[in-house]
This record gives C-alpha cells, structure tokens and sequence, in this order.
C-alpha cells in the first residue's frame, strides 16, 4: 500500500478496494507473538438528568460473577488474544476510506454512507501526514500514559484523528434550530473547519496500534477509549492497513478460538455473570422527536438506544448509524420528526433490535451477536419490557481482560 501523494491528491481516497472486512477471511498464517505488556464505546455508566431515560433495577442480577472469571480455564480467551496480533485478523481484502481535510463535510458523509463504513482517517496534505499522528507508542499502558488518558476522556468527546459519525452527530446537535432554519455548517464547512470549530486548538492525538501488537492490546485500547475503530497503522511507512473494531476482533476469536477449550463460564446465564449494562439504561419513545436521541447520544455517550412505546416495551432500536442516514437522503434539515417515522424512512436494512433473556448463556449470546454481526442485544424480559444492555465492550471485558485483573469499561 503506497502512502497518500502530496497536495495533487484526491480528497477521497479508497485503499485496497474490495468488499467490506466483516465479509472477507483473515490471512491465513497467524504469526504468534511474545506475551507483551499488560496493559474505546459502547455503554457508559454515567446517569443523565434527561427525562427521556429511566433507571432499571437490579432485580435480576447475580452476585459474585467475578469469581467466575477467576478460575484457571477462564484466562483461555486471554492467553489467545495476547499470542495472536494485530495483523493475524486483518482481513486478506478490504475497503479503506481516506479523507483530505480540506473535503467538504457534507460530501465526507454521504461518501461514509455510499462506501458503507463508519469512520475514515483524516489525511492532511499540508503536513503529508495522517491528522493527529504521533511518532510514540502511544498504546503502551505506563502510569503516565495512563493519567493521560484519564485527562482526554474527562475533555469534550471529539474523533480525534478520524471522522466518525459521531462528529456528524455533534454538528446536527450543535447547530439544529428548526426545519425552517437551513444548516449551513453542514453545507459549506470542510472537515479542517470544523476541527478548528469543535476542538478550538486543542491537540488530541489519534489512538493506534501497530500491527505487531497484541489483540489483548488492541481489545484493551478499543475499551479504554470507548472507541469503535482502531486504526492499524505501520510503523516504518506510516500506512493505515486497517481499521480494527469489536466487532471484527470477536469475530476472529469465534472462528478461530472453536480450536481452544472453552471455559465453564460461557454455561453460566448473563444474569448470573452480570455481563452488561442493566442500570440507567438509556432509552427513546417511539413518538420522540430524533433531536431528542441526538442530545440523549451526546449526553450519555451510547451508541445505539432501544426504542420503547407507550407501555414501554421494546419495539426498535434506534442507533448512531441511523444518524448518518439523514446525510444520505438529505433529511437532517427536520430533525423534528419523530423516531418512528425516521425509521419507517429508513433505505437501507440496518441491523434492527435483536434480544436476549436473562436466563440465556452467555454462549448462545456470543453466538448470536456475531452470527447476526450486531453490536449489541437488548436483555428484555418475557413481557418485551428493557431490563439491559449485552454490548460488544462488556462482551470483550468479559472475556479478556476481567481474567487478566483489569477492567477497562469503569476505569
């Protein structure tokens, strides 16, 4: 992979061209990997005085579910993630997007949209460098590192050296007035304006990892952060070769971790385990307006929000992807309409809302998350009424770092 030309390039640049990396293999050598140091979002724990959300009791969940991740068979998924790296689950063919900063907003996410992904690294020509790039190990767990990453997290919530949807998000959240009021941030600003505008001068410096590093690594960053996407940059050429995300790590750990002995916990039920969010759970009416969910994904910092009727039972699932669709069709000027009709407008099947039980193991879980290649379940109860949340980042918590003594999702 060639790095980017100078200031003659292309503002979208598509690397490596081919379908998406959840349909394509991994390579198929595994290069094994000297154990290295010990040491990012799905759900936050942090309440919110919306109105719009409600608490969940406690009711059905277990005690004691750490002993469970203690015993010798549980660490199995740990050692595996830390003797593989990250290149092992790069997958063999795969679909990269590269933005100038000097593209405009607007044409960065309908390209999102057109091109199928969520998120893009930012390439800035002047500097011939991707945007917030550091020279330094930036993943290695020191206490310094670690005071650092505690001071970026308690900043305002930018995507540091990537454009995400949440970026888009917090454009409609910023600047939304009303259907009559046209947003012509969204309309005339390039990425590097908004940069300036949202980070107002303060550096951030893209989180990566380099391909040799271990998926424990990897699976630790992704947590820590409360990122979805990892880049994989090489070190000596300073090329993006892929981008890592929960989703694509389980899927490597469930094809190919079918070869290891699996721990006695995966027969225990997610009640039992505590696996999950079940308190102050954020949810959206049906009938609320998406500005609504807009400020509720703000505040909360969720990726995705179970959608409840007037009884409050679950009947959708309104997430950050189906933000990025109103780039798409055009529609992010009435931000009033309610979430029902923004999903009944929907173009495109997303993944739609799929749910677990208390009583089901965390096996079958497992298995139904990345068969159906979803980011999260919603633990409901026999009557359809939200009790929680199975996400991706309590999953990989759960399986690899709570054996190894760390917890990455309440540090």
């Amino acid at each position: 992979m060639e790095r980017l030309p100078g200031p003659a390039a292309p503002q979208v640049a598509l690397l490596d061209a081919a379908a998406h990396p959840e349909e394509e293999g991994f390579p198929g050598a595994l290069c094994p990997r000297e154990e290295g140091e010990e040491e990012e979002e799905e759900e936050d724990r942090r309440r919110s005085p919306r109105p719009i959300t409600f608490t969940l009791g406690n009711e059905i969940l277990g005690l004691g579910p750490e002993s469970e991740f203690q015993s010798p068979d549980a660490e199995v998924y740990m050692h595996f993630m830390r003797s593989h790296c990250c290149y092992d689950a790069v997958p063999t063919s795969c679909k990269l997007v590269v933005f100038d900063i000097s593209l405009e907003i607007k044409k960065a996410f309908v390209a999102l949209v057109a091109n199928g992904v969520r998120a893009a690294p930012l390439w800035d020509s002047k500097t011939q460098s991707f945007v917030g790039e550091c020279r330094q190990r930036c993943l290695a767990p020191s206490p310094a590192w670690q005071r650092g990453v505690r001071a970026a997290l308690s900043a305002p919530r930018v995507s540091a050296g990537m454009l995400t949807i949440t970026d888009f998000i917090n454009i409609l959240h910023r600047y939304y007035r009303s259907p009559l009021v046209q947003i012509y941030e969204v309309e005339e600003h390039k990425i590097e304006t908004w940069r300036e505008v949202y980070l107002q001068g303060s550096f951030k410096p893209l989180v990566y990892i380099s391909p040799s590093n271990s998926l424990f690594d990897a699976v630790y960053s992704l947590i820590k952060h409360k990122i979805h996407r990892l880049p994989v940059i090489e070190p000596v050429s300073g090329n993006v070769l892929h981008i890592l995300t929960h989703k694509r790590i389980l899927k490597f750990l469930h094809i190919f971790g079918s070869t290891i002995p699996k721990p006695r916990f995966l027969k225990k039920t997610v009640q039992e385990l505590c696996v999950g969010t079940f308190r102050d759970v954020a949810v959206v009416s049906e009938t609320a307006p998406v500005y609504a969910a807009l400020e509720i994904f703000v505040d909360r910092r969720v990726s995705a929000l179970p959608v409840i009727n007037d009884a409050g039972q679950v009947v959708g699932l309104y997430s950050r992807f189906d933000v990025i669709h109103l780039a798409a069709q055009k529609t992010y000027n009435n931000l009033d309409i309610s979430v029902r009709e923004a999903l009944r407008q929907r173009t495109t099947c997303l993944e739609g809302v799929l749910t677990c039980y208390p009583h089901e193991t965390m096996e079958d879980i497992i298995d139904r998350i990345a068969k159906e290649q979803v980011h999260r379940l919603v633990l409901v109860d026999e009557n359809q009424y939200p009790r929680g949340i199975v996400s991706l980042s309590d999953i990989l918590q759960a399986l690899v770092l709570t054996p190894a003594g760390i917890d990455a999702l309440n540090s």
